[in-house]
């Protein structure tokens, strides 16, 4: 039970000083920018479609796509910390690779994209592939995330995107770069203790909600995809993992508003 109770703790300070840390951090940078005609918001006002809808729409864009490209950020960074609590955490992957594992991921990419008799993603279609040798190089990859967890032997293969919006030029280069991973894993480890998942850190459409977002479903399977609650409790290591990092995040979040209010304040004087 103590055991427990100090990884909830660990969680919990982790999520307590990235917020904080993070609130002060927004705040600082942009109210230093407040008199800098190049700063983030001010720059607004030289696109005068927005700046012709008032001082306040010009604050409001501005503001809103650096807080969500920011938070991003900071919520990675988080995972990251928390991961590495209870997983040995890496960002690269390196090792051999054979051109016929190259080339089958090529050619089962191509069926993955092509618009008639598209082929849909499944497990098995790349089971095997660690049998496939032949001409041999060495490759290197950075990774979102490479667990590998010591207690029981399984490496996992993520690739985060906060709210999972997969670019649709690069939804086919993401998986392909982590099916050169799991190749060079597999190679050395064995199949059965290596896993790719696709992650987000919240459900856009609700949480427990099916993930049905087109781009995502062409390249990933079920199997695949870990949103919202099931990629906080993998980093947790903990079937609460989610419900202590939202829990926590709430608790601390007024930081961020005052953040915002003081921000505001600066640039909207008269508001």
């Amino acid at each position: 039970m103590s055991q427990t109770i100090d990884k909830e703790r660990a969680i919990r300070s982790i999520v307590s000083s990235a917020v904080k840390s993070y609130a002060n951090g927004f705040s600082t940078r942009h109210l230093a920018e407040v008199d800098d005609e190049n700063g983030v918001i001010n720059m607004k006002k030289h696109n005068v479609f927005i700046a012709a809808l008032g001082p306040e729409i010009q604050y409001y864009s501005a503001l809103a796509r650096s807080l969500d490209s920011s938070l991003g950020n900071m919520l990675e960074s988080m995972a990251i910390s928390i991961a590495s609590l209870h997983y040995e955490v890496s960002q690269h992957v390196e090792g051999t690779l054979y051109k016929e594992q190259t080339d089958y991921i090529a050619e089962l990419l191509e069926q993955y994209k092509r618009s008639h008799n598209r082929r849909t993603p499944k497990l098995e279609d790349y089971q095997g592939i660690s049998q496939m040798h032949g001409t041999a190089e060495t490759k290197r990859h950075e990774s979102d995330y490479y667990l590998l967890d010591e207690e029981t032997g399984m490496h996992y293969l993520i690739e985060l995107k906060i709210g999972g919006d997969l670019d649709n030029k690069k939804a086919r280069s993401e998986k392909e770069a982590l099916l050169e991973q799991y190749c060079i894993l597999t190679n050395r480890l064995g199949e059965e203790r290596v896993k790719i998942l696709f992650a987000t850190a919240y459900n856009r459409y609700g949480e427990g909600k099916p993930w049905t977002q087109g781009r995502v479903r062409q390249f990933f399977c079920n199997e695949e995809l870990c949103i919202s609650r099931d990629f906080w409790n993998l980093v947790c290591k903990s079937d609460r993992g989610y419900d202590i990092v939202i829990d926590e995040y709430n608790k601390n979040a007024h930081y961020i508003n005052e953040a915002l209010d003081e921000i505001k304040k600066a640039y909207l004087p008269n508001s």
